[in-house]
């Protein structure tokens, strides 16, 4: 059988599909992550701190402070991060990543010192897994390998 060879340009009718790594999808995505993980992170603490009550305005507004709070928060670690070496960088990803698992497992009537405990423990994995992708991603002088 015979295959049709390759003409240059699109036949008509048809449209080039977006390149999903080009720049402009990594700039929206850079708005819509913190988006989503916000709103995601804010409305299940909410959810947790209900109880499987019901829903009342607080609960929501508890939820859309949370998502907010949790939106700036990452957009700034993910800023300020840039720049820092892999340990810091690890490191602060990990304290971020602890405190908003603290702050969520402290929504579930949980003791102040199994909260801090939880958190410790989760934090601990992070910071394992988050160093060893920043150190196999670097070179000995410490610049990423793109």
């Amino acid at each position: 059988m015979a295959n049709a060879a390759p003409t240059a340009g699109t036949p008509t009718g048809m449209h080039r599909t977006r390149d999903v790594f080009d720049a402009s999808v990594h700039r929206v995505m850079a708005w819509v992550t913190p988006v989503a993980l916000g709103l995601v992170y804010g409305y299940w603490t909410a959810e947790i701190r209900r109880s499987g009550g019901p829903i009342t305005g607080w609960n929501v507004l508890f939820g859309f402070v949370t998502a907010l709070a949790f939106m700036v928060l990452y957009v700034a670690v993910r800023t300020v991060t840039r720049r820092l070496p892999r340990e810091l960088h690890a490191g602060l990803w990990t304290a971020f990543i602890g405190c908003a698992f603290g702050f969520s497992y402290s929504q579930t009537d949980a003791s102040v010192g199994r909260a801090v405990l939880m958190s410790l423990a989760v934090s601990a994995g992070a910071f394992l897994l988050l160093f060893y992708r920043y150190y196999t991603r670097e070179d000995a002088e410490g610049h990423r390998v793109r």
